[in-house]
């Protein structure tokens, strides 16, 4: 994870109180919020679990609500999670939490797609494949295949999967999938389905009949790497029965 680099404290306290804006800007941002064992999305999440518990509905609350929406964190998600605070933390404390954040997400609509994508957005409709998928997805690339290895974030609406397909490769090859948001599912041709979820990976060999998509009533984002190989390319192969899907 990269290291958060925040000036706030700088900016706000550098003359008055180094000491303290130092510690706050280079300790608490540079070194706390930047650890790699948990994600950026759980850390909002306990950030403002937290003020919210201390009652603490200020500026600060409003910063790291807007923090919470870039790092992932849904319109619904949010919702879900002030009412589950409510009845741990206070109705009023909730309520005021509930103000604060209906400004941060006033943009979004329950459900449209501008909400999804986790913290690496949406992108846009992925028309140009959409032939090899059930139900809609969408595409953000993340990097630029013609300057190193190409990776972008795709999103599948609840139901939607792509067909099975192969990633062909004399050497190499194969994809990797790093899942950041929703829940889904991913199955290699004889072989159980394996549930996805936020923070899994999975190493998708070269050669090997495969699919990957949503939950039935979830959206789910993964960030798609392509693997470099020689003679690579994809084949792209029947599409998964209703009754197959259905059944999981």
């Amino acid at each position: 994870m990269a290291k958060i680099k925040q000036t706030a404290g700088k900016d706000t306290f550098g003359e008055f109180a180094p000491k303290f804006a130092e510690l706050n800007d280079d300790v608490l941002f540079g070194e706390v919020w930047s650890g790699d064992r948990i994600s950026l999305k759980l850390r909002s999440i306990l950030t403002v679990s937290a003020l919210v518990s201390k009652g603490l509905i200020d500026s600060s609350f409003a910063y790291h609500a807007k923090t919470a929406k870039q790092n992932g964190v849904t319109k619904a998600e949010m919702a879900e999670i002030l009412t589950h605070l409510a009845f741990y933390a206070g109705w009023p404390n909730a309520w005021a939490a509930f103000r604060a954040v209906k400004d941060v997400y006033a943009d979004e609509k329950d459900g449209s797609p501008a909400s999804r994508g986790g913290m690496f957005g949406i992108g846009n409709p992925n028309s140009a494949y959409a032939k090899f998928f059930i139900g809609n997805s969408y595409l953000n690339p993340l990097t630029d295949p013609n300057k190193t290895v190409f990776a972008a974030n795709v999103t599948f609406e609840p139901k939607c999967r792509n067909n099975w397909h192969i990633h062909h490769a004399t050497t190499g090859g194969g994809q990797i999938l790093l899942c950041t948001d929703g829940f889904g599912w991913y199955q290699e041709e004889g072989k159980e389905a394996r549930a996805l979820k936020a923070g899994d990976v999975v190493t998708i060999p070269a050669n090997v009949k495969h699919w990957h998509g949503a939950a039935k009533d979830s959206w789910f984002s993964h960030i798609a790497i392509e693997c470099p190989g020689e003679n690579t390319s994809n084949e792209w192969l029947e599409p998964v029965s209703d009754e197959q899907y259905c059944a999981l």
